[in-house]
């Protein structure tokens, strides 16, 4: 205790010093952030370090907003904030954010997916790469989504569906006590069908039931992650998330060697989106081999499983919201409702016991426009984080500072130049107004650029496909509750209840389907 007094006393002469240091530090940080905002509306001040962390945290969809309305307000179309050590430039401007989108490169913007992108994904990734790399990569990538891909895919994503929806049935009813259903949350029963679908498409044969249930665990501790602070110690949720990436990864490099020696052994006939992909990595293998060219970049089975990891990524969560938005929807459009119903029970019935065909798919243009205008009116990756590699001119008068993260918004884009833009309304893609068309600019739901989504028809044939079937093989009603429709981040958006519904079969009887 006397030597703990002694080692006070002879620092406490060194306080003013050691707090007056602190000031000025604080003070530095306050001048750089005002330096690098300028003009831009933004708070004034922020708190040292973690600037608006809290706000961001405890209430996403409030910070956002408020990001929004500041941007709106001001006529620029941007503005400023301060999250953890980080400048941050909020952009709802549909021009400036495709100024973004389109400089995509060493000494404009880095694409990064989330503020902590790397630490999470991993540097083997396809949304940081650029250049001709990149090019490359999309074409080798661009098999896997031809006509016939798709095709094998929308009977991979039926079979799974119709499961998923018996389920869903039983545990509605068998939560009831009385003669009519229950309500129960859709979207955790919509994530796992999704990630179903997505092991299913992906990989199919090349991961077994016990690496299926490991799969989703760790895929559980990332999507916890994504939420978290970026706190890398053992036993917090970022660590959780870090760790459980390297192993997925791992485990889709493996499905990616099963894969390549199933397509060297002579048999071809893809049965999965991997199959695809290394039909082809094979296939230019081969040709630079016979060439006496060097092997291609990036065709190691572990640089696939990198880019099956971010794929996953990318198809998860984006169509988790899709799906629910497309209920809740529905639900509260009956005149919708019923135009998809009568397009669909035109083209199929679930008693024929068939498949909903590619050229049936293609046929419900109704259908289609429902699931284009859902994504458009509730755009599920809401905003597209890039980070300034150099000082750019966002604007002749603004200069984004090297080091900002910018946040071009989706969402906000979605939202303006369309008709009665904040209005639930799939008839603008008629032949008569055509405002996918006239509107294509603002619609960047998908992104645009260098980087714009490879899977967006894959995307949108999943989406049609759930709609079709849900709205035929079940009646539902939704358990409405103040402010159940209000948006929340989970990271993507969805209805605040979740989407709680009631459900019950309409059908005669489910079809049968048979495996592909």
């Amino acid at each position: 205790m006397t030597i703990n007094n002694s080692i006070l006393s002879s620092l406490s002469p060194l306080f003013p010093y050691f707090l007056s240091l602190l000031i000025f530090f604080l003070f530095l940080e306050q001048i750089s952030y005002l330096k690098k905002k300028r003009f831009v509306p933004g708070p004034a001040l922020v708190l040292p370090f973690i600037g608006n962390v809290v706000g961001l945290v405890r209430d996403p969809t409030a910070f956002w907003d408020h990001q929004s309305a500041v941007a709106k307000s001001s006529g620029l179309g941007f503005c400023a904030d301060y999250v953890i050590g980080k400048f941050i430039v909020f952009i709802r401007d549909t021009e400036l954010s495709h100024k973004i989108f389109a400089n995509v490169r060493p000494d404009a913007f880095a694409l990064i997916g989330h503020p902590f992108g790397k630490k999470l994904f991993g540097d083997h990734n396809i949304i940081y790469m650029t250049g001709q790399e990149h090019k490359d990569l999309r074409r080798r990538i661009a098999p896997n989504f031809t006509p016939r891909a798709l095709s094998t895919y929308t009977a991979l994503q039926q079979i799974i569906i119709l499961d998923h929806l018996k389920k869903w049935e039983r545990l509605s009813n068998k939560t009831s006590s009385s003669s009519s259903s229950s309500p129960i949350t859709l979207r955790f029963l919509v994530r796992d069908m999704n990630l179903e679908t997505s092991q299913t498409v992906f990989v199919g044969p090349y991961l077994g039931p016990e690496a299926r249930e490991r799969f989703k665990a760790d895929y559980n501790f990332f999507n916890v992650g994504l939420m978290k602070l970026p706190i890398d110690f053992p036993g917090t949720a970022f660590r959780n998330a870090r760790l459980a990436v390297s192993r997925l990864v791992e485990t889709l490099s493996g499905c990616a060697q099963r894969s390549r020696r199933r397509v060297e052994s002579g048999d071809h006939e893809p049965t999965c989106l991997v199959d695809f992909w290394m039909q082809e990595t094979v296939r230019e293998e081969a040709a630079a081999a016979g060439a006496g060219l060097p092997k291609p970049d990036n065709v190691s089975d572990f640089h696939i499983g990198s880019y099956l990891f971010d794929f996953l990524f990318a198809a998860q969560d984006a169509s988790t919201s899709s799906l629910l938005w497309a209920v809740a929807l529905l639900e509260s459009h009956p005149e919708v409702l019923r135009k998809v119903r009568e397009e669909v029970a035109g083209l199929w019935t679930p008693e024929s016991g068939s498949l909903i065909t590619a050229e049936m798919l293609a046929s419900m243009k109704y259908t289609h426009a429902v699931a284009r205008e859902v994504i458009r009116y509730r755009a599920p990756a809401t905003l597209v984080p890039h980070i300034a590699a150099v000082d750019f001119p966002l604007t002749e008068s603004y200069t984004v500072p090297k080091g900002a993260i910018v946040f071009p918004s989706a969402y906000e884009s979605c939202l303006q130049g369309f008709t009665e833009a904040d209005r639930f309304d799939p008839n603008r893609y008629s032949d008569e107004r055509q405002e996918d068309r006239v509107y294509k600019r603002n619609y960047l739901a998908f992104g645009a650029g260098a980087h714009q989504c490879l899977g967006q028809r894959y995307a949108i044939n999943h989406l049609v496909l759930f709609i079709a079937m849900f709205t035929t093989l079940l009646d539902f009603e939704r358990h409405r509750t103040d402010g159940c429709d209000d948006i929340v981040y989970v990271p993507t958006i969805c209805p605040k209840d979740d989407c709680k519904v009631s459900l019950r079969r309409r059908c005669n009887r489910w079809p049968e389907f048979a495996s592909p």
